[in-house]
This record gives structure tokens, sequence and C-alpha cells, in this order.
């Protein structure tokens, strides 16, 4: 890409949608089309086609989804895998119909299998079991995968998937009811330290143990991804294999451990409480990162320092819930 290359950004507004725009912004690129969901309904394959006609982009970054966290996936499991699927289906379709020369398809590593080995290579796909709570959304996300490497391999387009490991930053969703498990947790102690509160109550058993990575380093991932010269870009298109490629730390701790470093990078000196009737998730999520570190790619933010921007950018949003409203 260039400067003038024409980019879109399906879901500029989401926390990984956000983290790429900025990420393109800073690097200098200014032709990017951005539609909120008002403005494109990206389930609605007729006007997805209109748009990309009319836009004609040469590289797309396909963040758009439905996302949530255990509740919001055991609630919605039909809203989750119909609504992705066919927001795939329509972009990664227009992507071939109308030229676009590079496309990164933004995947999750909950597509790989429940117990798959540590940490995870991207060749574990489909090798056993999904977690169950999360099946409808991960097999959107495989279906998309699928997508991308058929599409590659009949038509000879350039579609890459990433693997992101557990995201968070400014702009996540700090609703209880859906969120994941960082930013409920951020909710949570802040709530607490705010309301004087002696306790925070987290779910499951707190030995689960998780990969979390900050939204802007990602985001910086998949634009260095897109950037890659023709050879080394290619080189993640084998077709004899998922174009797929892991983005992560490499590094995981227990829910436990992550539960006290937010109270810490928070200053609450409350007690922890583990609610054990809740459901674990996946036992462990951690990636091997070694392809795209191999190219050249790290990582930036510490996990300490990311809990306290994306607090920072979330405090006031958090703190106004807290604030009684009265009638005039």
């Amino acid at each position: 890409m260039n400067s003038n290359s024409r980019i879109y950004l399906a879901g500029h507004r989401g926390l990984v949608g956000s983290a790429i725009r900025r990420s393109l912004q800073r690097q200098g690129f200014e032709k990017i089309a951005l539609r909120t969901h008002a403005e494109l309904d990206l389930t609605n394959r007729s006007l997805v086609n209109a748009f990309f006609e009319a836009e004609r982009p040469e590289y797309v970054f396909l963040a758009a989804a439905k996302v949530g966290g255990i509740l919001a996936n055991n609630t919605y499991p039909a809203d989750f895998i119909r609504e992705n699927l066919e927001i795939q289906n329509n972009i990664i379709d227009a992507c071939y119909r109308y030229g676009v020369e590079r496309m990164v398809f933004l995947g999750s590593t909950c597509f790989y299998p429940k117990l798959a080995p540590q940490p995870i290579k991207e060749e574990y796909l489909l090798t056993s079991e999904l977690e169950p709570t999360n099946r409808p959304y991960a097999l959107a996300k495989i279906a998309g995968l699928e997508m991308c490497w058929a599409y590659n391999r009949q038509y000879g387009t350039k579609y890459l998937a990433t693997a992101p490991t557990n995201l968070y930053g400014p702009g996540d969703n700090y609703n209880l009811h859906d969120s994941h498990v960082l930013p409920a947790l951020i909710r949570k102690v802040a709530t607490a330290k705010a309301t004087g509160q002696k306790d925070v109550t987290v779910w499951g058993t707190g030995t689960p143990k998780r990969e979390l990575l900050y939204s802007d380093d990602m985001a910086d991932a998949c634009v260095f991804l897109m950037n890659l010269d023709e050879e080394k870009f290619t080189s993640l298109l084998n077709p004899e294999r998922a174009p797929l490629i892991n983005i992560g730390t490499g590094e995981d701790l227990s829910i436990r451990e992550i539960a006290e470093l937010v109270c810490q990078v928070l200053g609450f000196d409350g007690e922890l409480v583990f609610d054990r009737t809740k459901p674990d998730g996946t036992p462990r999520k951690l990636t091997d990162s070694s392809r795209i570190q191999a190219l050249g790619w790290r990582p930036k933010v510490s996990l300490a320092e990311g809990i306290k921007l994306a607090y920072q950018a979330a405090e006031a949003e958090i703190l106004a819930d807290l604030v009684p409203t009265t009638t005039p």
C-alpha cells in the first residue's frame, strides 16, 4: 500500500477496526473508505456490491463482526453464526468480483480446538472439538477462513486470515452482559473502588489462562502484514495449507493473575471472590506467534501499561454509569 491506495476498512468503530484505523492514519494512509452500519448494512449483499462498485477499494481489512463474551455467545448463538456468515460471505465475494488486490480477514483464536496443544500453531485448526460456549461464532469464523482459502485456490486471489489472541484496548465493550474477561474485570474493579466495595466477584475458578494483546499492537500487525513485499505475502498463501497467521504475545497469565494485575494498576486493595458456579471457558489459549515474529513484527505494549491505557480511555464511560440520574 501507499498513501494514495484505496483502502476499505469494514467495522471501523469496533475495538479491532478502530485500532486499525488509528494505525493506518498514523502511517499516513489517507484514502480510507469507512461506513457505519446505518450507512451500509454488510448483511445485505446488493448494498455491499453497490458499495464496492462505487468505491473500488484496492485493499480491504475485514474487521466487521458480531462479537461478545461467554454470556452473549450462550444467549444469542443464532445471531452470532447468521450475522457473521452473512458479513463474511458478502465482503469476501465482493473483494473477488471487484478486483481487490489484497484482503486481510480478522479471525480469532477461538476457532482453535478447546483442548489444542499449547502453544497453538496454525496447523492445529480443526484437529479436535471446539469450545461449546462459542461454537457458533467459531464456526462462522472458520467458514470465513475456509472461504479465503477457497477463493485463493480457485480464483488466484490474495486473501490472508489472521488469528489475533484475546484483545483489549480503547473502544472495548464494558457491558457486563456481553464483554470479554479483561474489560469485565476492569469495570468491576473500577466500580468497586469508586463505590467503596470490599470485594470483586470473578467468574469461574480463576485457573484458566489467557494471552492478552493490546489492540493497537494487533492493528500494527495487520497493517504490517498487508504491507509485506510480494514474495513474503505470497509465501503466507501456500495453497497446501490455510492462509492463516497468528498474532499474539506468546505469553499468558491465569484469570486470577490478570484480576490481581487489574487491581494493582487501578489501585484497588479489596478481595477477589471466585464464583465457581460460573463457566471457565477454554482452559488455555496461548498462540504460537513465531511465524509473524519471523517476519519482523513484535508487540510493544506490556499488559500493565495496556490495562492503564485501556482504563484511561474508558474511565469516564465506566464512572458515568455510577452517577444516579435525577429528573428536574
